[in-house]
């Protein structure tokens, strides 16, 4: 969307750019990311800050879309205007804080000059040309649009525009373009400080021009590029973002070439291998670079932003330009560019890092993220990605044809040393999860690979079961360099997806059949063969297996979930898994736990439901497109979500939810045997455990015995003393009560701590320990602050 999707705070720096419904305030200095929610759940088209840096004004797309304020600060929307209807492509707010322009898209046909703080339009008018930017002059006396064969200076009449109650008509006078008429106008920007009456513009075909103050195009250069997108201008420089990862500096003055600036990494660029600055400008003469499309100057920290065709993100020191070398790359992110397919978190066995996971795109290319800010993988000094090409070296940009390209699913081997991923050519691909390099390559499917999975290791068997669109489904033996066991083809439409039980494998697909099949062993080897066929009335999008593996949920057309019994093939329940009243269920997925399912439908919402009772506990929104895979993090404190906009969502659980997993992932573990015999039992006290929902509960039952219940079925869990802990696995933080307080029956002196009843030795701690932190926590720091719990919020991360 070029200049007028990226703004920058021109007091602190921060920067905004909008992800699906979401707007994102990127602070590059600390790399931690706030989010604003856009509740109409349109896809944000446009955004910019007000001069005080305090609100930040969006524009959307869609049917009656609006022009809304937010405070940045509190992330809240203030104000709203609705006097577009078929989307807006530009908003700016006038430099003394008082107006916002708005431009609509070409059908739409209107430009509105808004007080904003009064909510009422001032002054509108209607525009015939497609309209592509707007730039306020620095008096806010006029702004001027720039477009398709076109360049308009629009001018506000203050005595006019202070009358609360009319709107008066804008007054707008077109740029004299001389012979450059027929040019595409893509950006423009008003001049600043010395050069406040001068207008700057550049053409698509690669012009920077300057109209004066008689709207006259007094000058233009050359930028000798391909094509230009984007300019920022400041009192001392202009910025041109370029084709081929191009930016080039002019003086504003004159306009007098000044330098060029680093580019980004280049096009199949193995990101993961640059551990040192000076590779990523030490590359091919015939290597390709990301268009550039965005640029932002932060003129407090002296900044330059670029946002780049392959959705990756610079921030470009550019303090002392008299010699360009001294420019610096303060930060990067790399992104997908391109829709999002599906995403794996870090099971238990996999060789990385806590909080990792990957995920595939159409874009070619599988990435290895991490959510736990340890910073990069490999000694990645480029950004937190790590890349494992799965395509030619130059298919990683926009630029190539991706139509029938791209990763369409991956899954990861139960041992952690695999990476399975299927294409949409219907080749398969395992790559080494340490090295990520391709150990297998084979034409599986004649059309796209739908599904993947590996079997679970108590089962005994290591296999590899792949499900095309070609109606197919071939069984590989993962301990024996994938060699084919069988090839099923009971499907006649194509197959959604394929998961193993304990010796079954269960499909479902576009035919509205689920298959099950039981392992058997014969004597030409391992086969499967049906047990049970079910045909419903409707199709079968997805399906996931809860983790005891005696059910398996499946996501349907009619926006329900099926339940059905694995070793039957009956269906047990069936309910509702989407709030809405449209669309289609397209993804299922059953927390670590069997407790939660979370669902995905067609209307873009996200929903969690309880497995067993359907009861909807949460609901999501934030994705412009249909979100095409969801994961629980293997902690359960998140959801990840990956969607057709290209975007990764990562929300934060609420805590009640996270405890009550982790409870059960405690209860699913088999007992421990290995304790000796001989050891002392525990002498039982008369304590018992009061839940809240409100609040983390826990009581002391004996030396170094604590009870932990949100269940409300009490497990005895030992632990140090002092301490309470949600797992094996999770650090522990202190509830500060000494089991000797409790002997002696002594009231707590801790204010969030109280004693409920004297006579029957009943005690309740309530602990408002903020559960977000709760990993932070660790016996040997001290007392911490209270603080409160926050009940069902959800947070891209």
């Amino acid at each position: 969307a070029g200049n007028r999707a990226l703004a920058c705070d021109p007091r602190t720096g921060l920067l905004a750019y909008p992800a699906g419904c979401v707007v994102v305030l990127l602070n590059p200095r600390k790399n931690k990311q706030h989010h604003i929610f856009n509740s109409s759940r349109k896809a944000i088209t446009t955004l910019a800050f007000s001069p005080d840096g305090k609100y930040v004004v969006t524009g959307e797309s869609g049917h009656m879309p609006a022009v809304r304020v937010w405070d940045v600060s509190e992330r809240l929307q203030v104000s709203e205007l609705q006097e577009h209807k078929y989307g807006v492509a530009c908003v700016a707010f006038s430099p003394n804080g008082k107006y916002i322009v708005s431009v609509g898209y070409q059908h739409d046909m209107m430009v509105n000059v808004w007080n904003w703080k009064k909510n009422v339009v001032v002054a509108a008018n209607k525009v015939s040309s497609k309209v592509t930017a707007v730039s306020f002059s620095d008096d806010s006396s006029y702004f001027v649009t720039a477009g398709n064969r076109h360049v308009k200076f629009w001018y506000l009449d203050h005595a006019k525009t202070s009358k609360v109650n009319a709107t008066v008509p804008l007054l707008g006078r077109s740029g004299l373009l001389g012979e450059l008429r027929n040019n595409f106008f893509s950006d423009v920007a008003c001049g600043r400080g010395r050069q406040a009456s001068s207008t700057f513009c550049i053409t698509s075909s690669g012009l920077l021009c300057e109209f004066n103050d008689r709207r006259l195009l007094d000058k233009w250069v050359e930028l000798r590029t391909s094509q230009a997108t984007c300019l920022s201008v400041t009192d001392e420089l202009i910025f041109c973002g370029c084709s081929d990862g191009t930016v080039r500096a002019f003086s504003p003055v004159n306009l007098h070439f000044l330098c060029n600036l680093p580019r980004p990494h280049y096009l199949g660029a193995d990101i993961a291998s640059m551990v040192d600055a000076s590779q990523l400008f030490s590359c091919r003469s015939e290597a390709r670079y990301p268009d550039t499309v965005a640029v932002t100057y932060d003129p407090t920290n002296r900044w330059l932003s670029c946002v780049y065709n392959d959705h990756s993100v610079y921030v470009w020191d550019v303090r002392d330009l008299r010699d360009p070398r001294r420019a610096g790359k303060l930060y990067s992110a790399l992104y997908h560019s391109s829709c999002v397919w599906s995403v794996e978190v870090r099971g238990e066995e996999v060789r990385l890092p806590p909080g990792s996971f990957l995920s595939c795109s159409s874009d070619n290319t599988i990435r290895l993220w991490n959510v736990d800010g340890h910073g990069a993988l490999s000694g990645n000094i480029l950004s937190h990605v790590r890349h494992c090409k799965a395509g030619s070296s130059g298919s990683e940009g926009p630029q190539t044809d991706l139509s029938r390209s791209g990763i369409r699913t991956l899954t990861v081997s139960p041992n952690g040393e695999h990476l399975a991923s299927g294409d949409r050519m219907g080749v398969l691909r395992i790559h080494d999860v340490d090295s990520m390099e391709e150990i297998l390559n084979v034409q599986a499917h004649d059309s796209e690979i739908l599904s993947l999975e590996f079997s679970k290791p108590d089962s005994g068997l290591q296999l590899l079961a792949t499900a095309g669109r070609d109606r197919l489904i071939h069984v590989l033996d993962a301990g024996s360099e994938y060699r084919l066991v069988q090839t099923l083809d009971e499907h006649s439409s194509s197959i959604t997806a394929v998961r193993f039980g304990k010796v079954r494998m269960i499909s479902c697909g576009a035919d509205k059949s689920v298959y099950f099949r039981t392992a058997q062993q014969e004597d030409q080897g391992l086969e499967f063969t049906r047990t049970h066929h079910v045909v419903r009335k409707t199709t079968l999008y997805d399906m996931d297996v809860e983790p005891t593996r005696k059910y398996a949920a499946v996501g349907c057309q009619d926006r329900s979930i099926r339940i059905f019994n694995i070793s039957n093939g009956k269906q047990k329940k069936l309910y509702k898994g989407s709030q809405g009243e449209d669309g289609t269920l397209i993804k299922v997925q059953i927390d670590p736990s069997g407790l939660y399912i979370a669902t995905s439908c067609s209307d873009k919402n996200i929903s969690i439901f309880d497995f067993y009772s359907g009861e909807c506990v949460a609901t999501m929104f934030g994705h412009s497109e249909i979100v095409t895979g969801l994961k629980f993090s293997s902690d359960c404190r998140h959801l990840i979500t990956v969607s057709g906009d290209s975007c990764i969502f990562v929300w934060r659980l609420s805590p009640e939810l996270t405890i009550r997993m982790r409870q059960r992932l405690v209860d699913l573990r088999p007992p421990c045997s290995s304790s000796s015999q001989s050891e002392p039992q525990p002498r039982a006290m008369n304590l018992s455990l009061k839940v809240n929902t409100d609040y983390f509960t826990a009581a002391v039952c004996n030396n170094n015995e604590y009870f932990i219940d949100p269940l409300g079925e009490i497990d005895l869990i030992q632990f140090p003393q002092g301490e309470i802990s949600l797992g094996p696995e999770c650090r522990q933080f202190r509830i500060f009560l000494t089991p000797q307080e409790v002997l002696g029956v002594r009231l707590p002196r801790r204010r969030w701590s109280r004693r409920m009843g004297s006579a029957d030795g009943v005690l309740m701690v309530k602990s408002m320990l903020d559960l977000r932190l709760l990993d932070s926590y660790s016996p040997d720091r001290p007392q911490q602050e209270v603080k409160t719990l926050e009940k069902n919020t959800f947070f891209p991360t």
